[in-house]
């Protein structure tokens, strides 16, 4: 299973630790094509090697190709919106992770959209096991 993570980038990077726990936890499930959001490295300004162009097309490619989105949505971003966009009108399943007591309020394009999965979480493990539900009925539906 090819899974897409999507996560804050230019909209902030505060949740990069976590982003890198549940791309650590999403491996177990195949590979995570965008296994560089969690990176440390990664700051707000994005990946400076590569022009705006070259990232889209390469997301975009990489978005196509997956079975799953799993995004991190409790910092909001125009990018992911975008992305989820692209993934819906794919038919590609989505689960937006929404951290309980979260800075901002979840978008009503997001938890009114009944095409996605949202679910809300209070730790890490909770997340996880969000993550493992939603992937284990995927699997089932196959």
């Amino acid at each position: 299973m090819k899974i897409y993570f999507a996560g804050s980038i230019r909209g902030g990077r505060h949740d990069q630790r976590f982003y890198a726990n549940l791309i650590g936890f999403l491996k177990k499930f195949g590979p995570v094509l965008t296994e560089h959001v969690g990176a440390p490295d990664l700051l707000n300004m994005g990946e400076s090697h590569l022009s705006d162009r070259d990232i889209w097309q390469r997301d975009m490619d990489w978005l196509i190709q997956s079975d799953v989105v799993v995004a991190e949505v409790s910092t909001p971003s125009l990018g992911v919106g975008y992305e989820l966009g692209i993934a819906q009108a794919q038919k590609i399943p989505v689960l937006c992770l929404y951290r309980e007591g979260a800075d901002f309020r979840l978008s009503a394009m997001l938890s009114g959209n009944t095409s996605f999965t949202c679910q809300t979480y209070t730790s890490p493990e909770v997340a996880f096991l969000q993550i493992d539900t939603f992937l284990s009925e995927i699997t089932a539906k196959k």
